[in-house]
């Protein structure tokens, strides 16, 4: 076997992780799920002006499903998927406190960032969920959030006319 031969083998071996259409249809759809999952949520934030987007959410929902994935493809066992998923917690919960200010001024101190937080947590939830082929949970998920934002302003609303008016001092 002369060097080009095993050159050529080496870079097919290095691409065997999809040995076959039904392992790389999979792959696909898991991901493009994902990425679109997250893409819907963070056009909702993006649509109201919040600091995360379309590209943040869809980054967070692919890389989480991708984290999943890769060990699964490996053969790992629900302790080491376990293990896994705590690792993407973990690592996404220090992003989310990124998006977490303390906002100071004119006498009162507004905390801002909450809901992008929880929702960049939330998109991770969701890929780790399509990751792990439970798509259809991953699809539920969305939904509800998005229902979750949709109605958090007509229920603010609704909320604040049932409440009695303060005296004036």
């Amino acid at each position: 076997m002369n060097a080009w031969d095993r050159i050529s083998a080496t870079v097919v071996s290095e691409f065997s992780d999809l040995p076959d259409v039904e392992a790389l249809t999979r792959v696909v759809m898991r991901l493009l799920i994902a990425a679109l999952l997250g893409g819907m949520l963070g056009l909702q934030r993006e649509y109201h002006g919040k600091e995360a987007g379309v590209r943040t959410h869809m980054l967070v929902a692919i890389g989480s499903a991708l984290f999943v994935l890769v060990p699964l493809q490996a053969g790992a066992d629900a302790a080491d998927l376990s293990r896994v998923i705590q690792g993407v917690v973990a690592g996404v919960g220090f992003l989310c406190a990124g998006t977490i200010l303390k906002v100071s001024g004119s006498g009162d101190e507004q905390v801002r960032g909450l809901t992008t937080a929880a929702g960049i947590w939330l998109t991770a939830a969701i890929g780790i969920a399509v990751g792990l082929g439970r798509e259809m949970t991953g699809v539920l998920c969305t939904v509800l959030a998005l229902a979750v934002l949709a109605l958090e302003g007509p229920i603010r609303r609704v909320a604040q006319r049932g409440r009695p008016s303060e005296p004036d001092a």
